[in-house]
């Protein structure tokens, strides 16, 4: 297939770039090649296939409308209109919806949809508690829907996992308009027909947000929600490997009559658009479509096995390394350090870890004292761990360099640490080495002759 208009356009843009704006330019660069050269064991986050990347560059951007494909307010849409409407029917195959709205820009932005078309201001919206690994579109307090709603919140059991008679009491107790299923730092599997036969009984929406699991539940390595609540929720970059969006999935509810008698897919259809967002993306949108096409491929399914398999591997070694695994283990592709028990703070060990080239994240944990900024734990993830080609042999070594940088840090006072020079340049080389026998697939490889890019020190 020789070059055409679109290959060439992106190629020129990026000459033009470097010409007229070294500085970002150079900015631009050095991301790539930090993020291809240190250990990302970020949850929350995957690495686009540079053909998703190519569709955000795409010409696509230049077209401004409103609405949906075959009804939009503007002219010039009869080739994003193809492009929308392969996005909705990639979307529906590889989640067995009935309906699928590609059109959100985000996750939360699909959450604010679901609540601001389905409730009134003050409904009462029962979902997971931020510290227990909920999301703050649950009903936190920091979010709009703990502050335009009433939000009741229910917790985990002595073992680390959900409440489930719990949660059925204070349902029973306080008659939530809707119910939140999913989280943000759980790890492990969702009852989501439990969820819906509470949110029967007391008269509840169910939405299930799967956005840290749509991976897991597209490869059938988690159950599906999409037939069992009345909406899914996910973001599109997490465990899907796409762009920076949201999806709202609909199963056998999708014809469901709401209160104002109108069906449910008719009522998100219009809070998407024009209730809550105006002119889609539809760069994003066509990054969307390439993206799904990728989760019903055998390369997909095999890649989620793999997650599975090596948060589970990198869980049990932690934990021979004397390290708190909160549940004991894991589902999905998540792993929950306590480092409280260690002396540590989620800020310290994340930033102690970023100088020596692996990124992870502080979380907050059940009981945790500290608030969202400096936390008593860390969330790690596999999901590009998996999509490197790692498998669960290499866990053994990935847990062996987060214990290492982990037993020799030391608190100095509540924002600063101290780790021995020695420590850190042998942790960053044998990270970096690993990431070099492991490189991200499809994606240019680094010049070797060039140095790691110095870990950024976060702001005090």
């Amino acid at each position: 297939m020789t070059a055409g208009l679109f290959d060439r356009t992106l190629y020129h843009g990026a000459r033009l770039l470097a010409e007229r704006d070294p500085d970002l330019y150079d900015l631009l660069e050095r991301e790539q090649l930090r993020q291809q050269q240190t250990l990302a064991m970020v949850a929350a986050a995957s690495t686009a296939d540079p053909s998703v990347l190519a569709c955000e560059a795409s010409a696509t951007s230049n077209v401004t409308t409103e609405g949906y494909p075959g009804a939009r307010y503007h002219a010039g849409c009869e080739l994003v209109d193809e492009v929308e409407r392969l996005a909705v029917r990639r979307a529906k195959e590889a989640f067995g919806a009935q309906h699928a709205n590609v059109q959100p820009h985000s996750g939360s932005t699909a959450n604010q949809v679901v609540l601001c078309s389905l409730l009134s201001p003050g409904d009462v919206v029962l979902g997971m508690d931020l510290k227990a690994g909920g999301h703050l579109t649950h009903g936190a307090s920091a979010s709009m829907s703990g502050r335009f709603f009433t939000p009741v919140r229910y917790g985990l059991d002595e073992r680390g996992l959900i409440d489930y008679d719990g949660m059925t009491e204070l349902a029973r107790r306080h008659r939530p308009r809707l119910i939140f299923c999913g989280a943000s730092s759980y790890p492990r599997t969702v009852d989501f027909r439990r969820f819906r036969a509470v949110a029967d009984e007391v008269g509840a929406y169910l939405v299930a947000d799967i956005s840290h699991i749509a991976g897991l539940v597209a490869a059938g390595e988690h159950p599906s929600p999409v037939d069992v609540a009345h909406v899914t929720t996910t973001s599109t970059y997490k465990q899907l490997y796409g762009p920076r969006g949201g999806l709202i999935l609909l199963g056998r509810d999708a014809e469901t009559r709401t209160a104002s008698g109108r069906t449910l897919r008719a009522t998100l259809e219009d809070a998407v658009f024009p209730y809550l967002q105006g002119t889609p993306r539809l760069n994003t949108v066509a990054a969307k479509a390439r993206a799904l096409a990728e989760l019903t491929t055998p390369a997909f399914r095999e890649r989620a096995e793999r997650i599975v398999a090596t948060a589970r591997a990198l869980a049990k070694e932690l934990d021979s390394h004397g390290h708190r695994v909160l549940t004991g283990g894991t589902d999905t592709h998540m792993v929950l350090l306590d480092v409280g028990c260690r002396g540590l703070t989620g800020r310290i060990a994340e930033r102690a870890l970023e100088s020596c080239g692996i990124v992870v994240n502080k979380n907050s944990i059940p009981g945790d004292p500290h608030g969202p900024r400096v936390t008593s734990g860390v969330r790690l993830g596999t999901n590009v761990l998996a999509l490197r080609g790692m498998g669960v042999a290499e866990m053994a070594e990935c847990a062996d360099l987060v214990h290492t940088v982990l037993a020799a840090v030391r608190p100095s006072g509540d924002r600063d640490y101290e780790l021995d020079e020695a420590v850190r340049g042998a942790v960053a080389s044998r990270a970096r080495a690993l990431c070099d026998r492991f490189p991200l697939p499809d994606h240019p490889l680094p010049d070797p002759s060039l140095p790691t890019p110095a870990a950024p020190v976060p702001a005090a």
